[in-house]
């Protein structure tokens, strides 16, 4: 361990970076077009199978909302089917027991068996485990409604008074519009990953250091803060922390210098992991950290502490 330079980030850049053993893909969905957002409330009282129930499903949190076919315009037969459909409701847990039995079809059907295996999960999420000539790695495969036409109301974003980014990139991000995803039984989680991607375009077109602070930090909770197969903290809270730090410091002469930015990236990801309180950049009043173990985000605050107070990067 040492103090690190200008030279030790290139290198670290160059030699440290790995490639990930766990990704996240989406799966678009066709035939249903037309989106449009549902202001009526009304609950729910049945199981993801069809039965009744006494007493209602819980309501959606911040980052999730029910998903009805009216809320299409156009939409084909099959999402009015009961194999995906309940009482009007497009059901995550069906979509997802339909596309597993696909994925487990094509796995037989393309001689994939000694490649490619489902994994057994708790949750009706479908991972598959994948050997590749280097290593095993992991996939989770989302079915995903993609809405590209429209900016979901709870995502009250850009706040305002914000210098960061420019009102053209926002109009820009928003064009993206977003996505819903099926990782649960009954509620369809909304993403913004074309949004994001947008946003990460051209972060450092004035010469800034960002992302090559944003991707030591990834290497550093790998090798250093965060390790494991499963930690606790994932790149997508790392970008999360990016994004906040990029709209507190706005200028270019804020990022010119990289230990600066770094340590201030390092400062926030602190402050959230001690608070176990990270918000969604776009939906502020989700806590990316609500469901994680306190105790694991607790030593991972202690490291980040020790790294503070005498900031250095591992080169070994």
């Amino acid at each position: 361990m040492k103090p690190f330079t200008e030279e030790d980030v290139e290198f670290y850049i160059q030699n440290k970076v790995l490639a990930p053993s766990h990704f996240l893909i989406t799966v678009p969905l066709r035939g249903l077009t037309g989106y449009r957002e549902h202001q009526v409330r009304h609950w729910r009282y049945y199981t993801v199978h069809g039965a009744k129930l006494l007493s209602p499903v819980r309501d959606p949190e911040e980052l999730q909302q029910w998903l009805e076919v009216e809320q299409f315009s156009k939409s084909l037969q099959q999402w009015h089917e009961t194999e995906v459909n309940i009482e009007g409701d497009l059901v995550p847990a069906k979509v997802l027991a339909i596309f597993r039995e696909l994925m487990e079809k094509s796995i037989t059907s393309c001689n994939l068996s000694s490649k490619v295996s489902i994994l057994e999960s708790f949750s009706s999420v479908v991972k598959v485990a994948v050997e590749t000539p280097d290593s095993q790695v992991e996939v989770e495969l989302v079915p995903t409604v993609e809405i590209p036409t429209c900016w979901p109301e709870r995502a009250r974003w850009p706040r305002c008074f914000k210098r960061w980014p420019s009102q053209e990139k926002v109009q820009c991000v928003k064009l993206f519009g977003f996505n819903l995803l099926a990782r649960s039984n009954y509620h369809w989680q909304l993403g913004f990953s074309r949004a994001e991607r947008m946003l990460l375009e051209g972060i450092d077109e004035d010469g800034g250091c960002r992302m090559k602070c944003f991707r030591v930090m990834r290497q550093m909770k790998e090798d250093v803060w965060c390790t494991g197969n499963k930690p606790i903290l994932t790149t997508y809270h790392l970008q999360m922390v990016l994004f906040w730090t990029c709209e507190k410091y706005p200028r270019t002469k804020d990022w010119r210098c990289f230990r600066e930015g770094f340590l201030r990236m390092v400062q926030k990801l602190h402050k959230c992991v001690s608070q176990h309180f990270l918000k969604h950049y776009f939906v502020r009043g989700t806590n990316l950290l609500k469901y994680a173990n306190t105790s694991d985000l607790d030593l991972v605050a202690g490291k980040l502490t020790d790294f503070l107070e005498n900031p250095v990067l591992c080169l070994d």
